[in-house]
């Protein structure tokens, strides 16, 4: 099942994460100097974010490697500046959000926003007990969302179970359980509704903790 999840994340994260060195890309990483490609105009200004990631002590590696996937695909120059650029962005984000984590915590919850997560989502995840890692939750959400699991949905879920401490087999499960239901035709909506309550502390929307910032617009509605 582990092995089927991360397959599976590669293939969501190539978007936006260093993910994709999961089997993504073997015939351009191949290459000796693969970002070669690129026209002069387009390496020149790739070169510079990937330089900007690294001043600013963020993982530049998701930087290249969406780059190759643009390579890969045969995509236009001025495309691939504008997909690098908006990985360094979501990067930025992430970082601000969750502060001081991993270069693959800080991919993963860049890939949740490019799935479509607000960042005060994120934030919900910001506090946490001392060498615990957000990962698994921040793939199974990503990939929920890329599977049309309705936004506010997916979020409460993870969120719940996170902040009832699941640990990464419950996230596994829970994944590996809806993409099977979902597989054989069941609105991903549903599926997750009926799953989640198979989970520890089923999910549910009044128990969840608004992230920072939102608490006090819902007292004052």
């Amino acid at each position: 099942m582990r092995h089927s999840l991360r397959q599976c994340s590669a293939k969501l994260i190539a978007r936006a994460s260093m993910f994709l060195l999961l089997g993504a890309l073997p015939a351009v990483a191949q290459d000796p100097d693969p970002l070669a490609k690129l026209d002069g105009g387009s390496r020149f200004i790739v070169d510079l974010l990937v330089d900007s990631a690294n001043i600013e002590g963020l993982p530049s590696n998701p930087l290249r490697l969406m780059a190759l996937q643009g390579i890969a695909k045969r995509a236009d120059g001025r495309k691939i500046v504008d997909a690098v650029r908006k990985q360094l962005s979501l990067l930025r984000t992430s970082r601000d959000v969750l502060g001081q984590v991993d270069a693959e915590e800080l991919s993963a919850g860049a890939s949740v926003l490019n799935a479509g997560a607000k960042p005060a989502q994120l934030s919900a995840f910001r506090p946490r007990k001392k060498g615990r890692s957000d990962l698994q939750a921040f793939i199974v959400w990503a990939d929920f969302l890329q599977r049309s699991v309705p936004s506010e949905e997916a979020f409460t879920a993870i969120t719940k179970l996170w902040q009832d401490g699941a640990d990464d087999d419950t996230f596994r499960s829970l994944w590996s359980n809806v993409k099977e239901d979902i597989s054989q035709g069941l609105n991903p909506g549903t599926a997750l509704q009926n799953r989640i309550r198979e989970a520890p502390g089923r999910a549910s929307p009044s128990t969840v903790k608004p992230p920072e910032g939102q608490q006090e617009n819902q007292s004052s509605r």
